[in-house]
């Protein structure tokens, strides 16, 4: 069975996500072996992360976060309830609770 191709999109915000982390680890001051270790993966596993690369699973992508401190800044980016749409939707969307 042949796979799709990636999404340019898709690359472009790899890219975008690796060169953030680049940069976060870079003003922290932190050597890339050290957030290696920190995140339980492999130098190049982070190199590969750092450049772009998709298809480093999403372990690897939230463990660096943490090691860099960020991981809940992203969790919290990704929270619906953090939009105003998101929580005009939920309203709409989830059942209202039943009062007995």
């Amino acid at each position: 069975m042949a796979t799709r191709p990636t999404p340019r999109r898709t690359l472009a915000a790899g890219e975008k996500l690796g060169a953030q982390l680049q940069l976060w680890r870079k003003l922290l001051g932190l050597p890339a072996q050290v957030v290696a270790e920190r995140a339980g993966i492999s130098r190049s596993t982070l190199t590969r992360l750092e450049h772009g690369d998709v298809k480093v699973g999403l372990d690897s992508f939230l463990n660096v976060a943490a090691a860099l401190g960020i991981l809940d800044q992203i969790v919290t980016a990704t929270d619906p309830y953090e939009t105003d749409f998101g929580r005009a939707r939920a309203d709409q969307q989830l059942p209202q609770r039943v009062r007995r």
